[in-house]
């Protein structure tokens, strides 16, 4: 990767970092999440060095530590879309069943782009008398072969790197739509319940999704809760039921009651 480009997804200047610290960072951009040990057997050094790395690169804002390791702090830049997939699978796979149990027969849904929304879809499959309308080529094709789903695919630009339609023209074929239900994803939930995400075309469509929806589903694993994204979506207020693998944050958890949003925690996960 060329020092501009990694420029510009940490908003650092990579000379500043040494050629190991700035191979992390590539890493983490490809994997989405690193671990101490694994670093360390890369790089053929000890894990005290690999921890004063990403001490470093923390310190600078460009990751953030997690048990065991780090994953990208970026506030402006998301991982890859492969990254996205891997990030959580069993929980999104978790949630994806539990979100389809929420969804009737015999009904009318959004579904939008993103990784653990494509997870719902997987569990949807076996469902009678569904009408998708989705902005995601990856749903469509997931669909594509159930016998009691009907697919409508958003009309608009192609984003190749995830298969998600987004722009102005999805947004406005969305809101000819009034439907049953609503599955949406976000990148991240901020403390005061922002819902927020990386790309404002892609916002626009999740907007006319939200507005045109009588019930609207969020779905959202743990590492929701501590990322950071830049281009606000709406509030959880407008949702009607959180689907997670983990109890958010105390804070988040309050707003929800105020706002009386249900808040549904995968089976066997932490409460």
């Amino acid at each position: 990767m060329s020092e501009r480009k990694r420029s510009q997804i940490t908003g650092i200047p990579m000379e500043n970092l040494s050629p190991r610290q700035q191979d992390i960072v590539d890493c983490v951009r490809v994997e989405a999440r690193v671990s101490v040990d694994d670093l360390a057997s890369r790089f053929s050094v000890t894990p005290q060095t690999i921890r004063k790395d990403l001490n470093t690169l923390c310190d600078l804002g460009i990751l953030q530590r997690v048990h065991g390791g780090a994953m990208l702090a970026s506030g402006v830049s998301n991982v890859s879309y492969n990254a996205r997939r891997e990030l959580s699978a069993d929980a999104k796979r978790c949630i994806g069943r539990q979100a389809a149990e929420l969804v009737p027969d015999q009904s009318s849904l959004f579904i939008n782009i993103g990784t653990t929304t494509e997870q719902v879809a997987m569990a949807l499959q076996a469902h009678k008398g569904l009408l998708v309308v989705t902005n995601n080529l990856n749903v469509a094709n997931t669909l594509s072969n159930a016998p009691g789903v009907d697919i409508i695919v958003a009309g608009g630009s192609l984003r190749k790197s995830d298969g998600g339609i987004v722009g102005a023209s999805a947004a406005d074929f969305m809101r000819q739509f009034m439907v049953d239900v609503a599955v949406i994803g976000a990148s991240a939930i901020d403390a005061d319940g922002a819902l927020l995400d990386y790309d404002y075309q892609e916002v626009q469509v999740a907007r006319a999704i939200i507005d045109n929806a009588r019930r609207v589903i969020l779905v959202a694993d743990g590492e929701k809760y501590i990322r950071k994204a830049p281009v606000r979506i709406g509030h959880i207020s407008e949702i009607s039921t959180l689907v997670t693998d983990v109890a958010p944050p105390e804070a988040l958890v309050e707003i929800c009651g105020l706002e009386k949003v249900e808040i549904v925690v995968c089976p066997g996960q932490p409460e």
